[in-house]
């Protein structure tokens, strides 16, 4: 039963991707509506935030064609009132007979109420089609649903033996302006990223979406600062400096905290961990219940050492150009103290493998996490 489904419901696949760029902190949703006769009469995406969701677009686009139909959706239809009504009352009115679901909503508000509620209305509803896709797509919000933590990504843009900046510190330009590219296009799919103090008092960055992807221009820019040496005049906070949020050991310099509060930034203290520097579970937790589902960690390499070493990476995204910069003062990728053994290590699952210019660009997830 569910086979016959499947190429429609990669069309809606399609149609979710639409919304990689606005959705979020939403998942993606992509609906198609057919009429009786099997035919696509209407298409719909959820592209932004607060916007239509994807079944709504596809029922309006189809109109009066959708009764006695059959609505082809990736995920659940919502029952609960959020920024937007909920999209069972909207199929029902429709008058659609049968809803195919690609998988379920992990957000405990739906999670298999709508399911329920339209069966319990009378409508055929076909579970189970194309489910592994479907929660791909969507792996950051289901991971943020279901544990209320941000899903995690390590960007790197690194040289074939693992370097990100030479001995002294440059590291301009190591990968092509390809990967740079597609770096930037990174940063308008996530609701924050997240960088070391070390990064910011070595290259002064502005870390801002750049290439107008993501219809909400504010990215939440996070910086981990245990000892608070962020300047006040600092690039990063020369525009928006109240989406700057800036994480301290406590207690940390109150001088210099109130100085950032006054220009809008948001400052919060977390307990040190056994290194002296910011506990990271705290940072995520934090992070996590204020709206932020997705996180993009720039590094330094001391930065994502503490992720993988804790457990708190899923995902490592690097761009690898054809470089070698040898030396043992250069700056490694992952920095920390290393693992003892290969055993001991961090094993990553590839995802995709794919050239960029002169570049490679690795998608690999972390096993286990």
């Amino acid at each position: 039963m569910t086979d016959q489904w499947q190429p429609r419901m990669v069309e809606a696949l399609a149609q979710a991707e639409r919304g990689r760029y606005g959705a979020s902190p939403n998942p993606m949703v992509g609906a198609l509506v057919l009429d009786g006769e099997g035919c696509v009469v209407g298409r719909g995406a959820h592209l932004r935030c607060g916007g239509p969701h994807a079944e709504v677009e596809a029922l309006q686009e189809a109109g009066a064609r959708a009764r006695g139909g059959t609505l082809v959706v990736t995920l659940e239809p919502c029952t609960h009132h959020g920024r937007t009504p909920p999209c069972v009352d909207a199929v029902l009115a429709a008058g659609v007979t049968r809803v195919v679901v690609g998988s379920r909503d992990p957000n405990p508000v739906v999670d298999g109420k709508g399911i329920a509620t339209l069966r319990a209305a009378g409508v055929e509803v076909v579970e189970g089609v194309a489910t592994g896709a479907c929660e791909r797509l969507n792996q950051r919000f289901f991971r943020w649903m279901r544990t209320g933590l941000p899903f995690v990504t390590l960007k790197m843009a690194v040289t074939l033996d693992g370097k990100i900046a030479a001995r002294g510190g440059r590291s301009r330009w190591i990968t092509s302006e390809a990967s740079r590219r597609a770096g930037y296009a990174l940063r308008e799919e996530f609701d924050a990223m997240l960088v070391g103090i070390g990064t910011v008092l070595a290259d002064d960055p502005r870390l801002r979406r750049h290439l107008g992807l993501n219809p909400n221009p504010h990215l939440a820019r996070v910086v981990l600062d245990s000892e608070l040496r962020l300047s006040p005049t600092s690039q990063l906070l020369a525009q928006d400096p109240g989406d700057v949020i800036v994480f301290c050991r406590a207690p940390a310099r109150p001088d210099r905290g109130r100085e950032l509060e006054r220009i809008g930034v948001t400052v919060v203290e977390v307990g040190p961990d056994e290194r002296d520097r910011c506990n990271l579970r705290p940072v995520l937790r934090w992070l996590g219940s204020h709206g932020v589902s997705s996180l993009l960690v720039e590094g330094g390499g001391e930065v994502h050492w503490s992720f993988l070493s804790e457990g708190l990476a899923h995902q490592v995204h690097a761009f690898v150009a054809p470089l070698l910069l040898g030396g043992r003062e250069a700056t490694p990728a992952v920095g920390g103290l290393g693992f003892s053994s290969p055993q001991e290590g961090v094993r990553l699952d590839l995802e995709e493998v794919r050239r960029l210019g002169e570049d490679l660009e690795i998608i690999a997830g972390v096993r286990g996490v």
